[in-house]
């Protein structure tokens, strides 16, 4: 994933990043299965997939804690 990518992960909602998180998934289910059934031939697509996956995720958990204001205690 290239930084300007990167980038737009961030202007993105959480319901947005959800929905990419879920299209990413389903993307790499079909790699791992193409792998599985030898169509695969470059499987460096599937470590870069999950890694996009982690970037989405990280992202995705930082803006949900950004919105959960934390309380004080007495």
């Amino acid at each position: 994933m290239k930084t300007k990518e990167k980038k737009e992960l961030f202007a993105k909602s959480i319901k947005e990043l959800g929905s990419l998180i879920i299209q990413a998934k389903d993307a790499l289910a079909q790699l791992k299965l193409e792998k599985v059934q030898n169509k695969l031939k470059n499987t460096s697509q599937l470590t870069v997939k999950r890694k996009e996956i982690a970037q989405m995720m990280t992202v995705l958990r930082m803006k949900q804690l950004s919105e959960v204001k934390p309380s004080k205690k007495k």
